[in-house]
């Protein structure tokens, strides 16, 4: 699955960023996200696995809790998918905004 299939999920997104902040069991991630989403215990079980499945995440027990990480390096991949439609929309801006001023220019050229 692609990263940004995976994280346009706006639960699991909201995961990522609460595990962005360090790690944390997966009850206060429940409890942080029924009360935002409304969903269910067993719904945002399944959204921690996705992220554990897709590589986002890991659990470590820890007596009887899971403590969640998140696993910054499959980031690397939304980021590059990113970076690439960045770089395709600055030269498109860049190249229009060359031909804004060209045509400011002409336009006061015609005046003088």
């Amino acid at each position: 699955m692609h990263a940004l299939d995976v994280l346009g999920d706006p639960v699991r997104r909201r995961l990522v960023e609460l595990l962005a902040q360090g790690d944390k069991a997966a009850g206060e991630l429940t409890d942080v996200v029924r009360d935002e989403f409304g969903i269910s215990q067993p719904a945002v079980s399944n959204h921690l696995k996705v992220l554990r499945d897709a590589g986002f995440a890991r659990s470590m027990p820890a007596g009887s809790r899971r403590i969640y990480a998140l696993q910054a390096e499959r980031m690397t991949e939304a980021q590059q998918w990113v970076d690439a439609q960045v770089a395709f929309w600055l030269t498109r801006l860049d190249a229009l905004d060359t031909e804004l001023h060209r045509g400011r220019r002409a336009a006061s050229e015609e005046e003088s």
